[in-house]
């Protein structure tokens, strides 16, 4: 072989490799997604959590601002009220960890079939935007969260494939949407959806009055002796009795309560009817008194001319939403009263018990002295127990039945009444009473036969 024939063929080698070599290249850019991001990726590359200072989400018909306040995040639209920080803080995790489980190409005008287009009326087609940003406002990443997957291997707008979650488009990524595995069910663009929902929630509650609609002067009060007591009516009559079925709600009122929403002065003082606002105290044996304002909601107008012609106090009261404000007031003792005669360790461990109690106490009083200042809104039931009146809470007497009916009084000669017994399981028989007969005794004498009259002996007499 010759010099020639050698290059020759180093020339053909090296033509070949560059031919495989463009052919790999070919192959790889034609397998690459289309996408930015490739299902397993994370959807941002880099999510600044931790320098997200607020959270703006809209949606169709509502709109929400978070904004962080040193450890925990607040509700902006409603005064700055306590947020659910464990809800937000969860939000901004997943967007961190959120995963692509498919990319599907398209760009930006596509938005709507994927349920985000911005300018629909309907909450599925329009989706949420939400824009997140650091505490000065600079705006770190933005994410719209489009229709739901609802199941099935082909559901999908574009082209067929994805998993059941929920479309989602980066808009800093135009190459197009992906599908992720997260519903992100507990995300909304309304306000009264971050609220954190802790409430007010009064313990061993010793007494309970309540003032008359639109007036300062008391309905009625409740009190009892201890906390296995029963409640009685204050200041009750003779022939006044509470009725258990009234009495017992209001040992445990407002324990478990929650809010629906917490509304603006402004709002209040268009739907409240403060000619119907009552009064609440309530007290307990741990030393706390909490005053409770509760207003119904101003009649609809079609309801005003039965309302104007209604005599009962509280007619207006028929709409499940209802106002509240409270205040809170507590005197802790700070220090236990000793029984006499009290040994070493039980006095140790009392006085342990004690303390543990107090600290409980003390915080749970600043934790309800934050609610004051505030108007929540709550449901009719939640209040429902403070509704009733004084004649309501009063056990209604039982009907006494009519004289000569079953079970009725008998009158008897004289004037004296006789109820007859009632006898075991409540049936009545009617009896013939039994016909007396008279005793052989007292049988009507017989009268005996006259003996016939003798012949008269011939020459008597003579």
């Amino acid at each position: 072989m010759n010099k020639r024939q050698v290059i020759t063929l180093w020339i053909i080698a090296i033509a070949l490799g560059a031919a495989v070599a463009v052919t790999k290249l070919a192959t790889k850019d034609t397998g690459k997604s289309a996408t930015k991001r490739t299902p397993g990726q994370t959807l941002f590359e880099d999510f600044p959590a931790r320098e997200v200072g607020k959270i703006s989400i809209e949606g169709a018909e509502h709109s929400v601002d978070l904004a962080k306040s040193g450890e925990n995040w607040v509700v902006s639209d409603r005064g700055d009220f306590p947020a659910n920080t464990a809800t937000v803080n969860q939000f901004l995790r997943d967007m961190k960890d959120l995963e692509v489980t498919q990319g599907i190409e398209a760009g930006p005008s596509f938005a709507p079939r994927f349920g985000m287009d911005m300018d629909a009326k309907d909450a599925d087609e329009h989706g949420l935007m939400v824009r997140f940003s650091d505490g000065s406002g600079k705006e770190l990443a933005s994410v719209a969260l489009g229709k739901n997957i609802s199941g099935g291997a082909n559901d999908n707008p574009m082209m067929g494939g994805g998993s059941v979650g929920r479309y989602v488009r980066n808009l800093g990524d135009e190459s197009g949407f992906y599908a992720i595995n997260e519903m992100f069910s507990a995300i909304s663009a309304e306000p009264k959806r971050w609220l954190k929902t802790d409430f007010f929630s009064p313990e061993k509650i010793e007494s309970v009055s309540l003032s008359k609609a639109g007036s300062d002067d008391l309905a009625w009060k409740v009190v009892r002796d201890g906390e296995e007591a029963e409640f009685k009516l204050d200041g009750a009559a003779a022939n006044e009795v509470l009725d258990t079925t009234s009495g017992n709600p209001l040992k445990t009122l407002f324990s478990y309560a929650r809010f629906d929403d917490v509304v603006s002065p402004e709002d209040y003082a268009e739907r409240a009817n403060e000619e119907k606002k009552r009064t609440a105290v309530i007290k307990t044996f741990e030393g706390f008194t909490y005053t409770v304002t509760i207003t119904p909601p101003k009649a609809k107008k079609d309801d005003a001319a039965e309302e104007d012609a209604a005599e009962e106090e509280d007619d207006a009261a028929s709409s499940d939403a209802h106002f509240l404000t409270v205040s809170v007031s507590a005197e802790i003792p700070k220090e236990r009263k000793k029984e006499e005669g009290e040994k070493e360790e039980d006095a140790k461990t009392k006085d342990e018990a004690f303390a543990t109690r107090s600290k409980e106490l003390t915080e749970k009083l600043e934790k309800e002295k934050a609610l004051e200042g505030r108007i929540f809104e709550v449901a009719k039931y939640t209040v429902e127990p403070l509704l009733k009146k004084r004649k309501e809470l009063v056990k209604k007497p039982e009907p006494q039945p009519a004289a000569g009916s079953p079970g009725g009084a008998m009158p008897l000669p004289g004037g004296s009444v006789v109820t007859p017994p009632r006898p075991a399981g409540g049936r009545i028989e009617a009896v013939t009473p039994p016909i007396a007969i008279p005793p052989l005794d007292s049988a009507p004498e017989e009268k005996p036969e006259e003996a016939p009259e003798e012949p008269a002996e011939e020459g008597a007499g003579e």
